[in-house]
This record gives structure tokens, sequence and C-alpha cells, in this order.
């Protein structure tokens, strides 16, 4: 291995992180257009280690998203927690298959802690288990094919043997404002996207319970714990209860929202979501760890295993102990637990907890300002979570441009109950009180233009 050029990458790396709080938040179109230095044919020649390198840096950085730093605010995405980063950098070096014991044995006792850990952490049943995926899609798929695998395994079918062509059919029940990445699984595992049964939901885009479909037959009811536009949690207590009395599955979806459980001052969000059968979460959202990392949790150990375990190779050598691969889809991945690890045992619970608390004390303060300016925020902000309009569509669509463009901070646009608004997440661990009020002035500054 090149020593020298791991230190000349980390000697960049570091360059690039001491700079990335003071540049602009989205690349220059400058430094968009030079990335097609990248567009040459394929080489037939070698190039050196570190010319490669070089260009990475010279045309790469210049053009990336200051995702990873203290002002970043669209979809949600946390940074990289400095411990998680290392480790990150650490397992790369390792290059470590973390699907069976035999591969690694490090990484499969890694992600055995963590997962004891998350199960704590996460007020989860005991004896759920915990696969580490690439995020929620993965998380949900496998969630899902858990629960496939247990309604039709009720009534007496193996789908796993015999496929879904003859199969009893299956009820999915979703809320109204389901997330894109929930369907998407749904449709990998043939249980399609315009199949399911909506249910209406309130002014804050709750799942009603009051409105849930009679169920009946293999049914499985998908909530959702935290609303990506506002926030908000579905009332997981009733909704399990009358579900369970069915024999219906219930899975969460909650791809940031399942960390208010680590924080004393929300965990009464998570009413009555332990209750459900699965869950599905991100590592690269709240946790603040490096892409890609997703969790999934599921109550049925046997249920998860008849979904995931693939039929046994005689070269895969298991041993007696937990092996990783089968808890997820994939056989050879990458130990996205090293820095899942790293970061829980940074942090603590007292500082998960801060880290999360704190993003929210920082969305209430976004929010406070912009109400008292007089623009519209819809959403009770009691999570991390804002949208704002500045008056019609058309004008909050230039507002949110213009800040954009400023780059001081970036907030993305969404559509939601039939409005346009922009959408602030505040998700980084980085991102300070100071940070909060520099970028309100950016936003009021370019809310105040005249259009």
């Amino acid at each position: 291995m090149g020593l020298a050029l791991l230190y000349d990458a980390a000697d960049r790396a570091g360059r690039y992180a001491a700079q990335l709080d003071g540049r602009s938040v989205f690349p220059s179109e400058s430094a968009v257009e030079a990335l097609s230095a990248f567009d040459e044919p394929m080489p037939n020649e070698p190039a050196s280690p570190k010319s490669v390198l070089e260009m990475l840096d010279d045309f790469g950085s210049p053009a990336t998203v200051a995702m990873s730093g203290r002002r970043y605010f669209g979809f949600v995405t946390g940074g990289s927690l400095p411990a998680a980063l290392a480790a990150n950098w650490l397992a790369g070096a390792w290059d470590q298959n973390a699907g069976l014991v035999v591969c690694s044995p490090t990484a499969a006792k890694l992600e055995a802690v963590c997962a004891a850990w998350l199960v704590d952490l996460l007020n989860l049943p005991t004896g759920t288990q915990v696969g580490f995926v690439t995020g929620a899609t993965m998380a949900n798929f496998s969630a899902l094919a858990s629960a496939r695998h247990r309604v039709l395994a009720n009534v007496g079918w193996n789908v796993e043997e015999e496929g879904l062509s003859g199969a009893p059919p299956i009820t999915v029940i979703v809320g109204e404002e389901v997330h894109v990445s929930l369907l998407k699984a749904l449709a990998m595992l043939g249980l399609g996207r315009k199949r399911v049964v909506r249910v209406p939901v309130d002014g804050q885009g709750r799942m009603r319970a009051d409105a849930l479909p009679e169920i009946k037959g293999p049914t499985i009811v998908c909530l959702q714990a935290g609303n990506v536009n506002t926030g908000a949690f579905d009332p997981a207590r009733q909704i399990c209860t009358a579900a369970h009395e069915t024999g219906a599955w219930v899975h969460v979806d909650a791809a940031f929202g399942l960390w208010a459980s680590a924080a004393p001052s929300r965990a009464h969000l998570m009413d009555g979501v332990n209750e459900a059968d699965s869950w599905a979460t991100d590592g690269h959202k709240w946790l603040n760890v490096p892409y890609d990392c997703g969790l999934v949790f599921v109550r049925d150990a046997a249920a998860m295993k008849a979904a995931m375990s693939a039929t046994q190779a005689a070269y895969l050598v298991e041993g007696g102990t937990r092996e990783p691969s089968h808890y997820t889809p994939e056989l050879s991945r990458r130990a996205r637990g090293i820095e899942v690890w790293a970061a829980l045992k940074s942090l603590g619970k007292t500082g998960l907890a801060e880290m999360i608390e704190g993003t929210c004390r920082h969305a209430r303060r976004f929010a406070e300002v912009l109400r008292a300016a007089g623009y519209t925020v819809p959403n009770e902000v009691f999570l991390n979570q804002v949208l704002v309009s500045f008056g019609d569509d058309e004008t909050t669509s230039k507002v949110i441009a213009r800040i954009q463009t400023s780059g001081v901070c970036w907030c993305g646009p969404t559509m939601w109950q039939g409005k346009s608004y922009m959408r602030i997440s505040v998700s980084s661990w980085a991102t300070t009180e100071e940070d909060v009020e520099v970028c309100l002035d950016a936003i009021l500054s370019a809310a105040s233009r005249p259009v």
C-alpha cells in the first residue's frame, strides 16, 4: 500500500475540512463547469496514483456541496462527527467485508455491540434484530421483506420459496403523506406503489387513526415517525393496537424521527412507536455518520432471517455467533458498523441527546424569527423541520433561489398540502447558534428584496 499517497490524501482531506465553513455552501458555476476535466476517453495507459488523487482534489473538491458543513439545511442531511469520519477512514484502510464473521471478526463484533446499544437507546423491544444497510430505502425494504414473509407465512405461504405468483394478496396501508422511499421499497418487493390503501392525514401530515380502513387478511400497516416536511409523528399507539388486534404487521418509517427516542425532551413523540414490529432509520441523518448508513430493526428475528438469509453456499463458512449477512440483503458489503460504533462511543447517551435537542432548538429559532418577520410557518416545530412561505408560490421559489445563490446557506423547496414552501432541516452536529443567526440574516435579506 502506498503510504505516501495515504498521507497525501489525509493532508488534502484536512485542508478541505478546514476550508469547508468559509466557502459557499453550493459550488460556483465555474467550479461545476470545471468538472468537464473528467470528460475524457478511458486512458490506454496507467496513470500514477498521485496524479489521480491530484486530479480528484483539484477538480472534484471545489465542485462539492458543503453538505457536511454547518449551514447546509437541505433534505435531512447530517454532517460527519469527527470520530465517525476518522473511523470511516480507518475502516477504509482495513477494507473489511462485513458479511460474515469469518471475513471480519472486528466488523461483526462492532455490529453486535452497536445492535445491543441501539435497541436499548431507542427503547425497542428486547430481542429486536438489527441490520446495517445503505440507507432508509434499504432499511424499509428489509423490514417490509420481513413483514411480507410473516403475514404470508401466517396463512401458509412461503414467499421465499414459492414467490408471489399465486400468493394470497397482501394489503398495504399507508398515510396520505407516505415517503417515496417506502413506496420504492414496496415496488421492489412486488407489492406495488399504486396498490396501497391511503389513509387521510391531519393538518400536520399525521395519519388519522379514526380513518383506518377495516383490516382483514395479510396486512402491513406503515406508519411515519417524523414527516419529512413537518416532522410530525403518526399516532402509533392507537394504530398499533388496532392493527395488532387483526394480526397485521406494523412497520415504522422513521428515517430521522427514531432518534427522538434518544433525547429526553423529545421522547414523548415516540409514544407507542416501540409497539410496532419493524423500524427503519438512517445513520447518515441525525446520527451524523458518513454516507452511506441505514439501520433496520425487526422484532421477529425468525421472519427477518427467513427474508434475508441466502441458501447456504459451500464456501460461505458460518460460525455459531451472529452472522451479519442474516440481517441485510447484501452478502458482501462495507463495515458500516465501525463508524456507527465510533459515533455512539464518542457521544455517549448524553452527547447524543444534546445533539438531537440542540438541532431542535435551532429549528425553533428559525421558526420564531421567520414568523415574527411576518412569514408563514405552517408546521408545529417540535422537531428539526421548518417550513416557511414568503407569499405566493412564485415569490417563495424566487426567495429560495436567492438564498441558495448567496452561498451563505442552502435550503431546498418542497410542495406540501398543495402549497410551495422552503424547507429548513437542521440535522448537523456542527451547526451553532451563531450559524443560525447568520443564516437568518441572509434569509431575511433575500426575502425583503423586491421580487
